[in-house]
């Protein structure tokens, strides 16, 4: 059996082996009030979707520097880089987005309004992954290939930027691309601040309707097929610029 079609079958069993009456006319596109509340719904995904592209980008920019201190020769650059890590990987993304949210206005006086502070907050916590993603990357090219490239007289800043990387980028697409379905699930965490997410206004139609259950699983099959695209296009672009094997 597809495991793709696991969910419709669960979706089916747990409609029809319970007494609980479902009131999916909440979310009927039959009916003018539920095509409204459909719609309020699906508008979600544009700051689902912007905050975690946009997060992702700071969080490999901030991951490829927090990186290169761990391939020193330096004990102590090194600990620095393990310091980095092992601190913010130690931080629940929660904690960490409140923090951003309430701590940093009042820290520096400044005005943060919810989408950047959920971007901080994302990109801070996921840097410390995209870290190591890249550091693992990084060394998994052959010596031999920074060898070759200072014999052509390059410098190691030159090395990276013009031999090393574009090799590592493709041995690291496939864990990019979890972490981006992972940055995907930790968005939903911004509804706490009051984005107007997915999870945001599922939660505000849930006020209204008093329906938890239809509006929740519906908020389940957006997040599911939102992920099953996403991992699809990752597998696609995988298969691009995959190395010939021969």
């Amino acid at each position: 059996m597809n495991y793709k079609h696991l969910w419709l079958l669960s979706l089916l069993f747990l409609t029809g082996c319970s007494n609980y009456e479902w009131g999916w006319y909440v979310l009927d596109p039959r009916q003018e009030q539920g095509l409204a509340n459909m719609l309020f719904l699906l508008k979600g995904f544009s700051d689902t979707i912007k905050i975690s592209l946009i997060s992702m980008l700071f969080a490999m920019l901030i991951g490829l520097l927090v990186a290169f201190p761990a391939l020193s020769s330096s004990g102590l650059i090194r600990g620095v880089n393990r310091t980095y890590v092992e601190i913010i990987r130690s931080v629940p993304v929660l904690v960490l987005l409140l923090w951003v949210y309430y701590g940093l206005p009042t820290l520096f006086d400044v005005s943060l309004n919810h989408f950047w502070a959920g971007v901080i907050a994302l990109s801070i916590a996921e840097s410390a992954f995209m870290a190591e993603v890249f550091r693992g990357g990084i060394q998994a090219i052959r010596r031999g290939q920074h060898e070759a490239a200072h014999s052509l007289g390059l410098g190691y800043w030159q090395t990276m930027r013009l031999v090393i990387l574009p090799q590592a980028l493709r041995q690291i697409l496939p864990p990019l691309g979890n972490q981006f379905v992972y940055i995907l699930k930790m968005s939903s965490l911004v509804s706490v601040i009051g984005l107007s997410d997915l999870t945001r206004r599922a939660n505000e139609l849930v006020v209204n309707e008093y329906l938890p259950l239809e509006i929740y699983t519906f908020l389940v099959i957006e997040y599911l097929v939102l992920i099953l695209l996403v991992s699809q296009a990752v597998r696609w672009v995988e298969k691009r610029v995959a190395i010939p094997s021969h």
